[in-house]
């Protein structure tokens, strides 16, 4: 089993589309580790603010196919893949670790938002706080402690999520 870290986000309808991405997660990949729940400003574009969490889980799935699973689910819930990069968003889920690879094709890895991200970073170090980023080799709590605060503002949201509770 390899051990996977996806960031979820979700500024359109937010609540209801973060709940059922993990929902569909929970049914493909089954249980689910959860870091808080934050919300964000948008960053690149003007925009509603984001709500953001990461999960962990465990798949046997080759890296390919995870991204597949990903792709299928932002797309069964109303996510386009013609709209701009910087755009608001139905739902929008990020492999970001898939164990500790490191790999430039299918998708890069570990993603590089990981390292300048506020809303990808602070609940990755939640989750994964003795985790050592693959390439700069630090653990993700220090990278996070390390972190420019000032750079995106952020806050904990009141949230709660069972499996299928929608």
């Amino acid at each position: 089993m390899h051990d996977i870290f996806i960031s979820i986000g979700s500024n359109v309808d937010k609540e209801s589309n973060t709940k059922a991405g993990l929902d569909s997660l929970f049914d493909n990949f089954g249980e689910l580790i959860l870091s808080a729940v934050y919300e964000s400003e948008s960053v690149g574009f003007e925009g509603s603010n984001f709500y953001n969490l990461v999960v962990k889980t465990e798949t046997s799935l080759p890296v390919n196919e995870v991204c597949r699973v990903l792709k299928s689910i932002e797309k069964d819930h109303g996510r386009k893949r013609s709209e701009q990069k910087f755009s608001p968003r139905t739902l929008d889920l990020d492999l970001l670790l898939y164990d500790n690879l490191v790999l430039e094709q299918p998708i890069e890895l570990p993603r590089p938002e990981v390292l300048y991200n506020a809303f990808v970073l602070k609940p990755l170090a939640e989750i994964a706080a003795d985790v050592l980023h693959p390439i700069v080799n630090k653990p993700y709590a220090e990278l996070w402690h390390d972190y420019d605060k000032s750079l995106q503002r952020l806050w904990a949201i009141n949230f709660e999520w069972s499996p299928n509770s929608i």
